[in-house]
Formats: C-alpha cells, structure tokens, sequence
C-alpha cells in the first residue's frame, strides 16, 4: 500500500529578505498609525507574536498586547508566552484569566460547531471588555488593531484582492460596531515558512517561532464530547508528552503539527497489572504542511511511536489506549472537530 503523501502545495517558490521586509513594514506601521494607539489579541502562536513583535518594533508603547487565557490552552502555554514573548520584545503585556467563564460556558455542550460559537462568542466578550478598559484608562481611542493575518488566511477566505476583513475569532474577529477598529495586517502577503523566517530576524525565541500551529478555540475541539477541566488536564498531560518525544527526536522542524485528541465519551478495555481497566483513547495526528490547505501524513518511526504510547499509558493513567491517524488533507481536515 503506497503512503500517503502531502498533496501539491500552492505555495510558489519565492525566496524573501527577512530584514527588508522587517524595515518595510516598520517603515508601513509608523505611516500607517502615527501617534495612535494600538491593540493586539496575543495567541502565543507564531503569526499574532511576529505581528506583534515588528508593530512594536514600529511604535513601541503605543502597543498593548492582550493574551486571554481561555483555560483551553497547552500545558503551561501562558507562562511560556508571558515570558517568552516579553522577554524577546519587551511589549506591555495584559493576560486575562477567564478559565472558569469558558467551562462554564461550555458546560454540557457536545456538538462540534456549538462549541466553537461558544468559544468564539466568550472570546470576543472578554477581548471587548478589555479593550474598552483600554481605552478608558488611556483616555484616548485606541485606533488600531493589530491581526497575524497571513496570505493562505485570504486565500481560504476568498479575498485575494487585499481588502482587510477580520477572521474567525481567534484573530479577533466579530467585535461590537461602536469598537471599531482599523486593521494592521503586516504578514497579510506572506505564508508560514516566511513568517517563521521573519520571526528569526526580529529575535522571537525558537519555542514561539517553531510553536506548532494551534487551533483558535484550543483544546476546547481537541476533546470530543462534552469539555471539563479534568479532560482537559488528561489531554494536557498526553499532548505534553507528544511534544517533549518529538522535540527529543528533532522532529519539531519536520513534523507540522501533531495534534493529540481525546475521545472523551469512549471507553477501551485495557489491562494493568493484570486487572481490567476502562480509559480514555487519545488519537496522534501528525500531518506535514507548508500552509495547512493540504496535509500529508507525518509518518513516526516505530522506536518514536513506542516511547509515546509507552509514557502516555504509563503517565496518564486515564488513558489506556493510543491510535494513530494516517489520513491526508483532503479528505480529512487536519482537526478532528
């Protein structure tokens, strides 16, 4: 059986100068925002941190960055971007800890697309309340809105003409009519590798440049079925140590993405110390890409794929059984949900 491959990318060949587009778009910000002030929603992923990272190198305080802690994030992601990010840049950095606003949100709730307006709406509320104290401490507008817009964004969109449109929530996206914003997009004609590279030329610490993409509403569609805090630390606990294997193994370059799912409602028979058990499946998704609108299979090596299952099952006690999705973008998507 052949394996799959990653399909044909869109991507053309176009080798950049990272600092000449580093001093363009400084050049472009200061012209663009002047003395204003400005607002960035901070993911911790690499297109929101480059973003933010050449605005403030553009015009220093007048940025604001925010990073909304949804309490759907990976394992001790805050702390990482809180000192990573303002370590390298030096940005003002506001974290919001609503952690406790999203389950209860999301309490109950199984189906897939409820879960991510759900996610999307508390998002935009919680960044909405922010930015109005923003501006009320500052006692001036703030004008601009800072988004890690990259060009397969426009592309999946449809607005290959440059206009500026705000996208799905985690850039953001769906804020009130009386916040308006004017957009600063200065990745919007780049794609990922190049981002990556830009991120290098500012500084931006490996661990943020080479972060694996991460989907806007977090772990919240990594687990199937109903989201609680105790799934999510299983899933934290398991997605860690996919991560630590495959950062040991130098595959962090190789491998795109490796998203872990934890198929909450299932139960797999095991057997540990010779008693039966009833646990959790995790399923690995280790995809290659160059900008995520096709995917092949990230194939592991057996020794790899040994030591995963073997400290997930021994680590994670409520996961008993671990499997692996060998299936290309199309016909799959690279998240399960």
């Amino acid at each position: 059986m052949p394996s799959p491959q990653c399909p044909e990318s869109v991507i053309p060949s176009r080798p950049i100068d990272p600092a000449k587009v580093v001093a363009e778009q400084v050049e472009a910000i200061r012209a663009q925002v002047g003395t204003n002030r400005a607002i960035c929603g901070l993911s911790g992923g690499v297109d929101s941190a480059v973003s933010a990272a050449i605005v403030h190198r553009a015009i220093g305080d007048q940025l604001t960055c925010v990073f909304v802690d949804t309490g759907l994030m990976r394992l001790r992601e805050p702390e990482q971007v809180e000192r990573d990010f303002v370590q390298a840049t030096g940005a003002h950095l506001v974290i919001v800890h609503a952690e406790e606003r999203f389950l209860v949100a999301l309490a109950g709730v199984t189906d897939p697309e409820t879960k991510r307006k759900i996610i999307g709406r508390e998002f935009i509320e919680v960044f909405d309340a922010q930015a109005r104290r923003l501006v009320a401490e500052a006692g001036e507008p703030v004008r601009f809105l800072v988004q890690g817009t990259i060009y397969p964004d426009i592309v999946e969109s449809g607005d290959d003409q440059g206009a500026g449109t705000i996208k799905s929530h985690h850039n953001v996206g769906g804020l009130p009519d009386d916040l308006a914003f004017e957009l600063v997009e200065p990745l919007r004609m780049l794609y990922k590798d190049e981002v990556r590279a830009v991120g290098e030329e500012l500084g931006l610490p490996e661990s943020m440049v080479w972060r694996q993409p991460f989907p806007g509403p977090g772990l919240g569609i990594r687990v199937l079925g109903e989201v609680t805090k105790a799934r999510l630390d299983v899933l934290r606990a398991a997605d860690a140590i996919v991560r630590e294997e495959l950062t040991a193994a130098g595959k962090d370059r190789e491998v795109w993405q490796c998203p872990v799912i934890l198929l909450a409602d299932l139960r797999s028979v095991g057997v540990t110390d010779g008693e039966r058990t009833y646990g959790m499946p995790v399923v690995l998704r280790p995809v290659i890409s160059k900008d995520a609108m096709t995917a092949g299979v990230g194939f592991l090596s057996d020794d790899l794929l040994t030591r995963i299952v073997s400290r997930i099952t021994a680590e994670v006690p409520e996961v008993n059984r671990v499997v692996l999705d060998i299936t290309p973008k199309p016909p799959a998507t690279i998240e399960w949900e």
